[in-house]
């Protein structure tokens, strides 16, 4: 059995649109300058209001990746 090394990143993600848009938001953003993405943890939801009535969505987010060197 492979012995995997993680490394933890924390990320805000944001959205007009869902919780999960926020989260995918996040996922995508960091995927640009991380490689080996293996797993995610959603820590915190919350928001804020636009002109008195629209939501957008917060959501801090754990991205847990592989470090380099490790079995897949």
């Amino acid at each position: 059995m492979p012995e995997n090394t993680y490394k933890i990143v924390d990320v805000v993600g944001v959205s007009e649109d869902s919780v999960q848009q926020a989260v995918r938001n996040a996922l995508k953003k960091a995927s640009q300058t991380l490689r080996n993405i293996d797993w995610f943890e959603v820590t915190e939801i919350r928001g804020s209001v636009k002109n008195n009535s629209e939501p957008i969505f917060q959501v801090s987010v754990k991205i847990g990746f592989r470090l380099e060197g490790q079995g897949v």
